[in-house]
């Protein structure tokens, strides 16, 4: 059986044209939402999920109306790999029951693996970089090195309460708690 699914970002815009090619594709029956590809509940989509039995192929108009990313596609393809269904894009003529509609659909997926690790190379090489000039990561100190010392003294002291002194450096307990810590004492 063919399930169509269709989804529009708003309530003011027409399911019709996503409606009439899944009918024309033979969908038997076609599940709506309108949501936001933003929104992870979709009413329609959970229904799709449930009605599909192995052997069964879910349409769609268009990739995108389908997931928020194309991670979020990946994940959806394997779902229904192992569940038996295959996916079906009418727009980029994409059907994971053909071996060539699988194999496009597995470069998508090498595709953005590959993204994810250019993404994360670059992120190492400018890190590098700016500790090379010297500047390290990370938040600055809320307090200097003479502030952070008169804070752990007045703690150690017992003079006064740790939200006391908190609110005096203007720091969290946290604050506190790390700077009495690096300076060897608890």
């Amino acid at each position: 059986m063919k399930i169509g699914y269709a989804r529009v970002s708003t309530i003011e815009q027409n399911l019709d044209l996503q409606r009439d090619a899944l009918q024309k594709a033979g969908c038997e029956k076609i599940l709506v939402d309108k949501a936001s590809g933003t929104v992870a509940a979709r009413p329609g989509l959970e229904k799709a999920k449930e009605l599909l039995r192995a052997g069964d192929t879910l349409v769609v108009w268009r990739l995108d109306r389908l997931g928020r990313s194309l991670q979020d596609l990946i994940t959806w393809a394997l779902y229904l790999e192992e569940q038996g269904v295959a996916l079906e894009s009418l727009a980029e003529r994409i059907d994971t029951a053909t071996s060539t509609g699988k194999l496009t659909f597995h470069l998508f997926g090498a595709l953005a693996e590959f993204e994810r690790n250019l993404i994360r190379e670059r992120t190492q090489a400018g890190l590098a970089a700016a500790r090379a000039r010297g500047r390290l990561g990370g938040r600055p100190k809320a307090l200097d090195g003479d502030k952070q010392a008169l804070a752990v003294q007045l703690y150690r002291e017992k003079k006064l309460t740790v939200t006391k002194i908190c609110t005096m450096m203007g720091i969290s307990k946290p604050t506190l708690y790390a700077y009495v810590r690096s300076a060897g004492g608890g």
